[in-house]
């Protein structure tokens, strides 16, 4: 494990080692509440190819800096998508590739969870093996608030971790789910208090480490066949969702999000 190549390589986080063949990522972009630019969603999606290639590497914790996990895709890339074809075609890519890439990467992960959870961000904390949250994260997935379909990884993963009723209820309503409603739903795999957050991610971690590589990995890789066998419905939420970025509704959901109004949506919808 080279964390000056990491560094070098995926600029827009932060690496540290914190136990021996522990690699933990630190979501800090600069921005509000780590919000993604686009070279942090270009990197969240490569980077799990890069780990799974490290043999230096025996598990991973992804955590935010400050006071948020991750507010998701920031104002000024999801304004390109609107804007710009060429954009919105490169952004689905990432947005596909870092699902499958996350779930495809051998090597186990676990996510610490506070504040703000939202976006790609939420992607990365929810697909995580094993995902640990303080009881103020705020976990919201965001999407038909901006007026587009659930679809980055909410139709994959959410109907297994906490059912369909659950999954149809949080995804529509965009209500926000505490940690410890996380916990009690099962969409995340422990809450625990906040000061306490990153010792028990670092414990965790340490515990895969020590491990039998090849036990754990296969375990992950089968389990994870749950995951591909949902491929269709992802591939469909995805597609769907981008298609949304070519309506109105995006236009009226980001300027309600921006200015914390309304959104006034196309009530006319013929489908």
């Amino acid at each position: 494990m080279d964390l000056a190549d990491y560094n070098s390589k995926f600029p827009s986080m932060r690496f540290e080692s914190p136990e021996e063949r522990v690699l933990e990522i630190i979501i800090g972009s600069g921005k509000r509440l780590n919000a993604a630019d686009a070279d942090m969603h270009r990197h969240l999606a490569l980077i799990w190819r890069h780990i799974d290639g490290d043999a230096g590497v025996a598990s991973v914790i992804v955590r935010g800096e400050g006071k948020s996990f991750s507010s998701g895709g920031d104002f000024t890339l999801i304004q390109e998508m609107i804007d710009d074809d060429h954009a919105l075609q490169r952004v689905w890519k990432e947005a596909r590739d870092l699902v499958y890439n996350l779930i495809n990467c051998s090597k186990p992960v676990v996510s610490a969870i506070h504040g703000p959870a939202v976006g790609a961000g939420l992607a990365v904390a929810l697909l995580a093996d094993i995902s640990i949250a303080a009881p103020d994260a705020k976990i919201l997935d965001g999407h038909t608030r901006l007026g587009v379909a659930a679809g980055d990884h909410s139709a994959i993963i959410w109907p297994l971790l906490c059912g369909m009723a659950k999954a149809k209820y949080y995804l529509l309503t965009n209500e926000p789910l505490t940690g410890q409603e996380a916990e009690r739903i099962g969409l995340v795999s422990r809450c625990v208090p906040q000061d306490e957050l990153v010792r028990e991610a670092r414990r965790i971690a340490r515990l895969l480490a020590t491990g039998s590589p090849s036990a754990l990995r296969f375990t992950k890789y089968a389990l994870n066949n749950w995951l591909r066998m949902a491929g269709p419905t992802f591939d469909t939420s995805l597609a769907l969702e981008f298609l949304g970025f070519r309506f109105k509704d995006i236009r009226a959901g980001l300027e309600a999000v921006r200015n914390k109004t309304p959104a006034n949506f196309d009530r006319d919808c013929p489908l």
